[in-house]
């Protein structure tokens, strides 16, 4: 049965899902998310403290792994790679399908990593080899350190999605990233996975009435020229991801960064309640291009009401960082504390 997200993929974008777990993966939850139209999934420290450490979903495997004498570390990556794989096989039809466009499902390297670009690079091959699915996308945060790390995992064949994308500069310099790494022989797939609603709730704070809730939308509407004049012709291309898609002021729209961001090659991941609320009453059209001069205007004007989007998206970038750390953390500390108690 056709639903409006197989509307949105005939328009050319791709909705993943951003949220993984043992209960999705064991009930055919995931599967009945394809055939509703979903084609990948991503995954994100914070959605994987919540499936491991705030459920007793895998306190059992946790006490096995602790008593045959794995670390904390070991027993995360165990368990993560478990889930990853699981869904990256399910998934594997709809990459098959679509000829390797789509049916990827990512995994995010340390995030305490951010700083370290050899690392990010050594631990981004070894998980992905680890994994040894083609299917399967390594997130790096956009951090210099990680720009850097994304150019050297392409030309070495690793599928990289890119994240905690805020600015538009943060953008362009992914995106030539990505372009340098195919120039130096690889044919790795990306994504550029630019944060959306954040972006709003920041500037709410700092712009006037009349331009709450705009600011986000027309920074992504820019964005997307930028990917189209950065790729025009190109053999390859990273398609822009629009991520944190869920809707966090009560005010908008629970579909607003669905519906107003649809787009030929692109890709929106999305929360399950955010994905539910879009089958329910979502509507699907090309709005991408539309009101490019108003989008331009807005963030002009934002400019001149004093909003500085340059330390606002690096505030963001930080602050997403430190969330991301922070959940991590607390997973490890959860795993490691289950492990000792069970």
């Amino acid at each position: 049965m056709s639903t409006v997200i197989h509307e949105v993929f005939d328009l050319g974008q791709s909705i993943w899902l951003d949220y993984i777990s043992k209960s999705l993966i064991a009930s055919g939850g995931l599967e009945e998310w394809i055939k509703n139209g979903v084609v990948g999934v991503t995954t994100n420290p914070s959605i994987f403290e919540n499936a491991i450490a705030k459920t007793a979903d895998y306190d059992e495997e946790i006490a096995s792994l602790s008593r045959a004498g794995k670390t904390t570390a070991e027993i995360y990556e165990v368990l993560t790679l478990q889930e990853v794989g699981a869904a990256a096989d399910i998934l594997r039809p709809v990459y098959d399908r679509t000829g390797g466009k789509d049916g990827y499902v990512s995994l995010e390297v340390n995030p305490l990593l951010a700083s370290d670009r050899d690392t990010t690079i050594s631990e981004a091959k070894r998980l992905f080899a680890l994994l040894n699915r083609p299917n399967v996308m390594i997130k790096i945060p956009a951090t210099p350190e990680g720009i850097s790390a994304l150019t050297e995992c392409i030309a070495s064949n690793v599928n990289v999605n890119s994240t905690l994308i805020f600015s538009h500069e943060q953008y362009v310099s992914v995106a030539k990233a990505y372009l340098e790494g195919v120039k130096r022989g690889g044919r790795a797939a990306s994504v550029a996975s630019v944060f959306v609603s954040r972006v709003d709730s920041a500037v709410d704070k700092l712009a006037p009435a009349n331009l709450q809730g705009k600011i986000a939308v027309a920074g992504i509407k820019l964005m997307y020229q930028a990917f189209k004049e950065l790729f025009t012709g190109a053999e390859q291309i990273q398609r822009p991801l629009w991520a944190s898609t869920g809707t966090k002021n009560k005010a908008y729209s629970d579909v607003k960064y669905i519906e107003e961001l649809i787009g030929p090659n692109t890709v929106n991941t999305v929360p399950p309640a955010t994905l539910e609320a879009f089958l329910n009453h979502g509507h699907s059209a090309l709005t991408l291009e539309s009101g490019l001069d108003e989008a331009k205007s807005d963030l002009e004007k934002a400019k001149e009401a004093g909003v500085n989007m340059d330390e606002v998206c690096a505030k963001l970038l930080a602050d997403g960082l430190k969330s991301f750390n922070g959940a991590f953390e607390s997973l490890m500390s959860a795993i490691e504390t289950k492990g000792a108690k069970l």
